[in-house]
């Protein structure tokens, strides 16, 4: 059995949810999908929302899509909760192109110096915070009890969708993402499809709600804008708090 815990469902612009990312749950172990600020309280309040009490300690991993800051704006205060309160490293786990840039174009300006008892100001790295883990596009990474495969997305930054497998079941996330055929067919090969959908770059519900009806009952949204009706779908938005068995 593979656990979904909507964390956020919203998109950059959104005053009504917390931007988009989610808990995966398997074998006692949480793996975190995305991770924009502020992380420990999108946990604290959707967690126990769902019925659960779930915070940076409980997580083995969290697994970035991408570097916008709706999906990656958290991971400094992830970083710096893991080293200060926790004593240890967070595990961060991407792709290759998304980790070439998480540090010098994200992080560094505001962990690279450090401040260190009797050492003054100190310079750090990723990996003095994070123990990083590279996706690979042609094959699955174990994280945990999780076996992750990615693949890239057309977005203007580098991005991938994700395929998560644990406890017999696969999830599938398509992050950002302009409507592709290709990366559909790939998304479909799971139990339950989230898909993000939105105006501009991001995929219009209209090219969604045409899909064969069989992989829309097993698709839900995710990243919508709020004045998007969720009423009228006719396929189910992911609703922040809610808690999925797969």
């Amino acid at each position: 059995m593979l656990t979904i815990v909507a964390l956020g469902v919203g998109n950059a612009f959104s005053v009504r949810h917390y931007s988009s990312c989610f808990a995966l749950g398997a074998d006692g172990a949480w793996l975190l999908v995305d991770c924009p600020h502020p992380i420990r309280k999108i946990l604290h309040e959707s967690s126990r929302a769902a019925g659960l009490a779930l915070d940076i300690g409980d997580l083995c991993a969290v697994a970035l899509t991408h570097l916008h800051a709706d999906h990656a704006s958290g991971l400094e205060g992830l970083g710096y909760y893991a080293h200060f309160a926790l004593g240890r490293r967070a595990r961060l786990v991407a792709h290759p192109a998304v980790l070439a840039e998480a540090w010098e174009h994200h992080l560094a300006a505001g962990m690279r110096r450090f401040m260190a008892p009797g050492d003054g100001v100190v310079e750090r790295k990723l990996e003095d915070f994070f123990e990083v883990t590279a996706l690979a596009e042609d094959a699955a990474v174990s994280v945990g009890p999780f076996s992750v495969e990615c693949r890239r997305t057309p977005h203007p930054v580098p991005t991938t969708a994700l395929r998560v497998r644990a406890g017999g079941r696969t999830l599938a996330y398509s992050a950002d993402t302009a409507f592709d055929e290709r990366l559909i067919a790939w998304l479909a090969d799971a139990d339950l499809v989230l898909h993000e959908t939105g105006p501009g770059i991001h995929t219009p519900y209209e090219r969604l709600a045409a899909l064969p009806p069989g992989l829309r009952a097993r698709m839900r949204l995710i990243h919508y804008p709020d004045d998007f009706d969720t009423g009228r779908s006719v396929i189910e938005p992911l609703r922040q708090g809610a808690r999925h068995e797969v």
